[in-house]
């Protein structure tokens, strides 16, 4: 029986070869997709479920806070509103509006999370009286409000190793015109397709092909989110079937919500200097300094239209070009049924109502620089990413101020010396230690070595005041009165030198009073004073005061201020003074929040009494002597004659630095001016910073000393003896306070008739006295 021939053709060897090739391609190709598919799914997950953005740390300044009878005028309360973008209204209606009639301001505050916790947006009717705050009412119940803070302002981020910055904002916070506008424009079948849209890619063509231009882009939002957390910018076919898969991977993995929540808080929306803005949170602050739940359909299409190409629709460069694009976006919007065309009519209508051009945030960097350094002494990372909140004591106006007299009077300056000079300065609080203004050099935005922080300085005649302190502390044997010699002398230290101390004026007066030597800040008594009380004595009342007493050298040198410290150590010792001698650390950080809003840390005040306040309140009397009579006396040239201020000039040896450390009722403020190489530069402290802190008052303000005089002070009357001393007499011309030790009121002073016998009794002595020496000289 014949074999019967197959019907299936006979495969040749070439044919065998490729199918075998291909099988084996497609082998690869699956292993290889599966691989990559890991990968990619293990890059997702961790991206998901982990830490998805290293956020920055927020920082804020003061809360302006209001209570009734609070000395706050409708003037300051209406500024602050002003720098926190509140919008005025004939009738608010929404939170971050007011209204003004006469001396009553009606405004809604908006929601915040202070330090104390959550506080919704509350309708608050003002009214101010004189210049301060007379009642304040919750509009919706009627009741009186006893306490009212206002949100604090956002200072800048704080993160020194990332510059993308991005304020996370749930989706479900967001307006839900915003998110309308987002899913017309970019995609529009996002809850549809599985993160890929072949129908959006093919949309996008005819679309762009009928405008003649690119208007629409074919990525689907998931495909744009892969785009903008894992991949490059990079234009390739590669890149392409990787955002492709991956944004399959993640469609398949999380829900629409969790993606889109993602890609609202990351898509790139512009530049601020060399930090980028990322999210639609910032993107509203950093365009409109307004919260986004704030702004209007237009403002929130614009920042949807920008989407497509920040700086090519950058708005303050192209308004035309981007006031466009925002139509367009309310177009497609209109198209999709989420706008009616009446409100779309209104809303193209619109002007873009930018904010004013330019860094949102002037980042003040001397005061992040103590912010820093704060927080790694409390322990805080701020490189965590963690998005803190931190909240801090400083004062925008303050440093405002401050800055404008730098600016002002340093120019004054270096011509007067023909030198470039260099300064600091740090405004704090008397009474609570909080600093609220800073400023570490001639150009207060340079980012740069801090001198308020870290220049340790010869500090000339700033340490009199202790010397001087140290010698009231004890009632029994010094007063105000007492008198100091003022003659020529000469020191012998233990290595056989000899030191000899003289006045800045090379002259002597043979003696002065005690707190006539503070006033013209005589170097001879002050010596002479210091050698009496004891090295180690006066040391000591340098550590109460708040200084390491490991940075005082115990040699005689040290009285005149032979002692090197940095600003911030003098505001602090001048503060623990100005404070009748309760010393309190300094402080720039209020409250630190974590990403939850839980508290990580809170100031608590470290008040103590280190400093008899009865001395330090004496102590202060003699420096507003200091600017009445003294070295600081041109302060008397703009401020009333009755305002009461307390201060201290200071020039190192050689002139090589000029202090002045001031104190009103309110502030303590220290100015340096200097040279970074040494050099001497012809100045003292009261031709130098007292010219600073002069018109730093006229700019900011200052309230007359207000110290409440303790118990057992009195005032006694001083008349001058033919001698010089100062005598109690019913009669004297000289008023001065005095530490009644005993506390009971008591009357020493000389009668009329014991006062006019001692004075003929001094003119005898004084007639004597001459007769005598004219009898020796005919004799000789």
């Amino acid at each position: 029986m014949p074999r019967r021939r197959s019907s299936l053709p006979i495969k040749s060897p070439w044919l065998r070869r490729i199918t075998q090739l291909v099988c084996a391609l497609t082998v690869v190709l699956v292993l290889a997709a599966i691989y990559t598919g890991i990968q990619f799914n293990n890059l997702v997950k961790d991206k998901f479920e982990g830490q998805m953005w290293q956020l920055p740390n927020v920082v804020y300044a003061r809360p302006l806070i209001l209570s009734p009878d609070s000395p706050v005028s409708q003037q300051i309360v209406l500024k602050e509103l002003a720098e926190l973008h509140y919008r005025q209204v004939a009738n608010p209606v929404s939170s971050g509006e007011y209204s003004v009639s006469g001396r009553t301001v009606r405004l809604i505050r908006r929601p915040f999370v202070f330090p104390d916790g959550e506080q919704p947006a509350v309708q608050v009717k003002i009214r101010f009286a004189g210049q301060g705050v007379a009642s304040m009412s919750d509009e919706a119940s009627g009741h009186p409000i006893g306490l009212l803070s206002l949100e604090p302002r956002i200072l800048g981020m704080l993160d020194d190793d990332n510059t993308e910055k991005r304020l996370y904002m749930a989706k479900d916070d967001m307006p839900e015109t915003l998110v309308a506008a987002l899913l017309a424009t970019e995609d529009r079948d996002f809850y549809q397709h599985d993160g890929i849209s072949p129908l959006a890619i093919a949309r996008a063509f005819m679309a762009n092909i009928s405008a003649g231009h690119n208007v629409q882009g074919g990525s689907t939002l998931t495909q744009q989110l892969a785009k903008n957390l894992f991949l490059s910018r990079e234009r390739s076919l590669t890149r392409k079937v990787k955002e492709a898969y991956l944004a399959l991977i993640m469609d398949y993995r999380y829900s629409k919500d969790q993606l889109l929540d993602a890609y609202l808080n990351q898509v790139y929306l512009g530049q601020n200097g060399n930090d980028s803005i990322h999210g639609f949170a910032l993107a509203a602050r950093h365009y409109f300094a307004l919260p986004l739940s704030e702004l209007r359909l237009d403002q929130q299409a614009l920042l949807v239209g920008m989407v497509k190409g920040p700086s090519y629709y950058n708005p303050w460069r192209y308004p035309e070009r981007a006031k466009a694009r925002r139509n367009l976006v309310l177009k497609m919007m209109v198209e999709t049924g989420s706008l009616e065309t009446d409100d779309y009519q209104r809303a193209i209508d619109k002007p873009l109502s930018l904010r004013a051009q330019g860094n949102e945030n002037a980042l003040q960097p001397a005061y992040f620089d103590y912010v820093k350094q704060s927080l790694q002494e409390h322990g805080i990372d701020y490189n965590s990413g963690r998005g803190l909140r931190l909240f801090t004591t400083f004062d925008p106006d303050i440093q405002q101020h401050a800055e404008q007299s730098v600016y002002n009077i340093m120019p004054q300056l270096e011509k007067k010396t023909g030198q470039s000079l260099e300064t600091a300065m740090i405004i704090a609080d008397k009474h609570s230690g909080a600093v609220s203004a800073m400023i570490g050099s001639r150009n207060p935005t340079y980012h740069g070595f801090n001198r308020a922080l870290h220049a340790e300085r010869q500090i000339g005649s700033l340490i009199k005041p202790a010397v001087y302190l140290t010698a009231l502390s004890q009632p029994q044997v010094y007063t105000l009165a007492t008198p100091l010699s003022d003659r020529p002398i000469s020191i012998r230290s233990e290595n056989d030198e000899l030191w000899s101390p003289r006045n800045y004026d090379r002259q002597y007066r043979g003696q002065v009073a005690l707190y006539q030597a503070l006033a013209h800040s005589y170097n001879v008594p002050t010596v002479n004073l210091g050698m009496a009380l004891g090295l180690g004595r006066v040391t000591q009342t340098l550590s109460a005061l708040g200084i390491d007493s490991q940075q005082v050298p115990q040699l005689p040198s040290m009285l005149l201020g032979a002692v090197t410290l940095t600003p911030l150590e003098v505001t602090q010792m001048y503060r623990t003074l100005g404070n009748q001698g309760k010393r309190q650390t300094l402080y720039a950080l209020s409250a630190v929040l974590d990403e939850h809003g839980s508290v990580l840390y809170r100031y608590q005040p470290d008040g103590e009494q280190t400093v008899d306040e009865r001395a330090a309140w004496l102590t202060e009397y003699a420096m507003t002597q200091v600017v009445e009579q003294g070295t600081a006396r041109y302060l008397k040239t703009i401020v009333p004659s009755r305002t009461q201020l307390a201060g201290k000039t200071g020039t190192s040896d050689q002139g090589r630095d000029s202090w002045y450390a001031g104190i009103d009722d309110s502030q303590v403020v220290t100015v340096w001016v200097g040279r970074d190489d040494n050099q001497a530069v012809n100045l003292t402290g009261s031709s130098g910073p007292l010219r600073i802190y002069a018109d730093f008052l006229k700019r900011n303000g200052y309230r007359s000393l207000d110290t409440p005089q303790p118990d057992q002070i009195e005032f006694a009357d001083y008349r001058s003896d033919a001698n010089g001393f100062l005598q109690r007499s019913c009669l004297g011309q000289i008023n001065l306070p005095v530490w009644n030790i005993s506390g009971e009121s008591q009357d020493d002073c000389l009668t009329p008739l014991e006062d006019g016998l001692n004075d003929l009794g001094n003119e005898i002595n004084e007639a004597g006295r001459q007769i005598g020496g004219f009898l020796r000289s005919l004799f000789n």
